[in-house]
């Protein structure tokens, strides 16, 4: 359910607006109604986001490190230090990667010629010679060189030849070859230098490192003051100036079970207030308060998106069918007893675990139970038929429990046509609720059609297709599917409304039922995997009695591993697709709701 809602509207005096937003976020119940326009052009407010980003990006690269953090209590002062002494150190690591780069180049481009001092050949041509360096294939060589301009052989690789040539200063030879240039160090230096670049980046990661230990909640706790800086900055934009910018209105929204606390609370502070309902054209915030196990499914409704103001929450109505559509996909006993089993044991032994945590771990737990209840209709476990044996129990269970595959085909359109059934309910409440009774006459009028037809099928004998009990109820539906599609509207164009709502509901209604095999398919073909990897295990293991169980076990665990986590994967997807898609659709859900983000430190 949507928690009702309250229209907050603030007159303050411009001297003492600052004040006043100060209490007000203490207070920490209050959504301010944010507008559009203005925030883009603020220069305070920008360079406070660019800050932001700023602290982001340097306590994920310290979080990147897995450095035990030795820490107690983050220090806003001391991260603001930290941030310069991270992006000082990253930049010089930066440059010294460039530098290092090059080097490597270098190093690279002489190891060719080898290990020689650049001075000896300086010397040389302080002595009248000049020295040269060339790059040429074999082919083109020219043995002529030898003689006439001293050429000798430094390195070969593959086929090219790496040479040089000395003449006496003044007549440079005429080859059409590749020529180099002289080194300005030696081999044994440049390596030197290169690995003196890699201490130095060693150096600076070792800097990171300590700061990461020492400094990261310091970090993370500036981060914060900036966050609150940013909303601070948001909430002053949303003013409107009124009475020659002397008075400061802000509007926003709090849950209606927390004004009592809010209206003493703004008494005491002695300022203009009026609280009043929502109207429909006011963009309300949303807070989901759902109870118990739907609250458990919150978060996969937020996945889509929240409802709007004046519609119906869909969770706890979606919740059920979920839980057992995600028993029918997973489809293994074994499976959702070890998810069950895995998770309690996890709670039980796991120290700290957060509370935004324990309602995931809460939900795992129901999903593997209704896993498991839903693979004792198959009788399946770990991949094993639990009913292909003698064993009385599982025996009596087969005859209470076991369906088929073309049972569980038919299971799956069944519950199919139930939820969109359901659904049309829910869309038919929903359109009594926002715009009156008159409006959800048609889609009554459908809802009638599709029960008729679904009780004639079943009690033919009582209600049979064609008596005239059926035909009654059909010739009323058809009446409000007909004639009351647009109320207020001329009846033929109701009538053209109800023959294209007729074709849509004629092509789609199939198609989404259809839709719910998938149910079916993801349990089948999720057991027919975990038997292959059974009997891959079974049959792939040598005949030794000590390498035998060893390899079964590993084929067993390795396969039952893959398949589970695909599954889950897979039960997950679809039961949100055929929420989201087949079930939203037919009830009518809009979505497009904000959610509700009180201004608070």
């Amino acid at each position: 359910m949507i928690t009702k809602m309250k229209k907050l509207t603030f007159l303050i005096y411009h001297k003492e607006y600052e004040q006043f937003l100060q209490n007000i976020r203490d207070l920490g119940v209050v959504h301010v109604a944010e507008k559009a326009q203005g925030t883009a052009e603020n220069a305070e407010l920008q360079e406070s986001i660019r800050l932001s980003g700023r602290y982001t990006t340097a306590i994920k690269f310290l979080q990147a490190l897995n450095i035990e953090l030795k820490e107690q209590k983050g220090d806003a002062a001391r991260g603001e230090k930290a941030l310069e002494e991270v992006e000082a150190l990253q930049l010089e690591k930066t440059q010294l990667q460039h530098q290092l780069q090059a080097c490597d180049k270098e190093r690279a481009a002489l190891e060719v010629w080898g290990d020689f001092d650049p001075a000896s050949v300086a010397k040389l041509q302080g002595a009248g010679y000049q020295v040269n360096f060339y790059i040429c294939s074999e082919k083109n060589f020219n043995e002529e060189w030898l003689e006439a301009y001293h050429a000798t052989e430094i390195n070969r690789v593959g086929s090219r030849i790496y040479f040089i040539t000395i003449t006496k200063k003044g007549s440079l030879p005429e080859l059409e070859v590749e020529s180099a240039k002289l080194p300005v160090m030696s081999l044994s230096q440049l390596t030197a230098k290169c690995e003196g670049l890699e201490q130095k980046i060693k150096d600076v990661d070792d800097k990171l490192a300590a700061i990461a230990g020492e400094k990261l909640l310091s970090l993370q706790a500036a981060q914060g003051n900036v966050h609150s800086q940013i909303e601070f900055s948001k909430v002053v934009l949303n003013t409107e100036q009124a009475a020659d910018n002397k008075l400061m209105l802000l509007q926003g929204w709090a849950p209606a079970s927390q004004i009592p606390e809010i209206t003493d609370y703004l008494n005491q502070q002695e300022v203009y207030f009026e609280i009043t309902d929502p109207t429909p054209e006011d963009n309300v915030p949303i807070l989901l308060n759902n109870k118990g196990f739907f609250r458990l499914f919150e978060p996969i409704m937020k996945l889509y998106m929240l409802p709007k103001y004046n519609e119906l929450d869909l969770t706890p109505f979606f919740a059920p069918f979920f839980m057992v559509f995600f028993g029918l996909c997973l489809g293994d006993s074994g499976y959702g007893l070890f998810m069950v089993l895995g998770v309690t044991l996890y709670r039980i032994f796991a120290k700290n675990i957060s509370a935004s945590m324990k309602p995931i771990l809460t939900l795992v737990q129901i999903l593997g139970t209704a896993t498991f209840f839903c693979g004792m209709l198959t009788g399946t476990f770990f991949g094993f038929n639990l009913y292909g044996n003698d064993i009385p129990f599982f025996n009596k269970m087969r005859d209470l429990l076991y369906l088929d595959n073309q049972w569980m085909f038919n299971l799956s359109l069944i519950l199919g046509a139930v939820q969109i059934i359901f659904g049309m309910i829910l869309k038919a409440a929903n359109q009594t609720i926002q715009f009156g009774l008159k409006y959800a006459l048609s889609t009554i009028g459908w809802i009638i059609v599709l029960v008729s037809t679904a009780l004639a099928f079943l009690l033919g004998d009582t209600m049979p297709m064609g008596g005239t009990v059926h035909l009654a109820i059909l010739g009323i539906a058809a009446v409000l599917i007909f004639l009351f599609n647009s109320p207020g509207k001329n009846i033929f164009l109701n009538i053209g409304l109800g023959l294209w709502d007729s074709y849509n509901m004629a092509t789609g209604l199939l198609g989404d039922i259809l839709s719910y095999v998938r149910l079916f398919a993801l349990g089948l073909s999720g057991g027919i995997l975990a038997s292959v990897f059974n009997s891959l295990a079974a049959g792939m293991s040598p005949d030794n009695a000590i390498a035998g169980p060893i390899v079964m076990v590993l084929i067993f665990l390795i396969g039952h591993s893959i398949n589970m986590f695909m599954n889950v994967l897979g039960a997950m997807v679809h039961p949100m697709r055929l929420t989201f898609v087949e079930f939203f659709k037919n009830s009518g859900y809009e979505g497009g709701g904000k959610e509700y983000k009180p201004f608070k430190n």
